[in-house]
């Protein structure tokens, strides 16, 4: 059974560079790493940079579904502030906002035992389309673990887009700032985070809501029970990507058999990690990836 990040791939430009980018491809990149069987699904263009991308895919033994769609390969402007937190400026019109749906796509969908995306790649329709046709297509006997990480960026969701997705996932995966945007648009403004989440929880009847609440931690919350574990103090190269591997340790040692506690516990410690380094896709030490 595979994991699937399904969604926009595409390049960071960071200011010492290009990395290789997009949440759905961070995740599953992580998602390998911690042993498990992952897949990358997205678009690229018939161009050099999608050329590229598909090499160092190859160099990091990441598997991938990356249709050729005649859209340039997406990439992302990337600034830092002093804190090292990013700010992106998102190309429009990319090969992601335009991933068909295939046969491919349906056979990978029998074979998913879990499976990550987020409001972005639905953007545009044609992605938006193709997310919801693979998620109905996964069959109910494979139990599956469906994770909607909204990731809001710049202007790029609706309120639609949003509930629709809340509906079909079963694990959601927010951030406090998201979920003050979420609360505006949903008419939940008087209620403190912690009772949001409860509220979020039940209302769409989630098996799990993972909060990250940056420098003051991260909450995991399923019915009846909260984790909370504090973010370690550690020095920050860059935040690029450290969600994404936050929810990949998390679903891959859930996929494990971890109970919650310890998968977060190896959330917290896996983020804090990838913040250490520049780019969203570092190699973990075997302290966190074979625990």
């Amino acid at each position: 059974m595979k994991v699937i990040g399904m969604g926009e791939a595409l390049w960071d430009v960071l200011p010492e560079g290009k990395k290789i980018g997009g949440a759905p491809a961070n995740f599953a990149y992580h998602i390998k790493q911690f042993g498990l069987d992952s897949c990358a699904v997205s678009a690229i263009g018939d161009d050099p940079l999608g050329k590229e991308l598909t090499e160092r895919f190859d160099e990091k033994e990441l598997s991938y579904l990356l249709d050729v769609v005649p859209y340039p390969t997406g990439t992302v402007l990337v600034e830092l502030d002093a804190e090292g937190v990013p700010q992106y400026e998102i190309k429009e019109n990319v090969a992601w906002d335009n991933i068909p749906f295939t046969e491919q796509l349906t056979r990978l969908a029998y074979e998913t035992k879990a499976v990550c995306f987020g409001s972005l790649a639905q953007r545009n329709v044609v992605s938006r389309e193709t997310i919801n046709r693979f998620l109905d297509a996964i069959p109910e006997e494979n139990d599956p673990l469906v994770v909607f990480d909204i990731n809001l960026r710049q202007d790029f969701y609706t309120k639609e887009v949003i509930q629709e997705s809340m509906k079909k996932c079963n694990i959601l995966k927010i951030n406090d700032e998201e979920l003050v945007i979420v609360s505006r648009l949903f008419g939940y403004p008087g209620i403190d985070l912690e009772n949001k989440c409860w509220l979020l929880l039940g209302k769409y009847n989630l098996k799990m809501l993972i909060l990250t609440c940056g420098i003051n931690g991260s909450y995991v919350f399923t019915p009846g029970e909260v984790s909370f574990l504090p973010t370690p103090k550690v020095e920050v190269a860059d935040t690029v990507g450290a969600g994404d591997s936050f929810t990949a340790a998390f679903i891959a040692n859930i996929l494990k058999g971890k109970d919650v506690k310890e998968a977060h516990r190896i959330a917290v410690d896996t983020s804090a990690f990838v913040c250490t380094r520049n780019g969203a896709m570092p190699t973990l030490p075997d302290s966190l990836a074979k625990q």
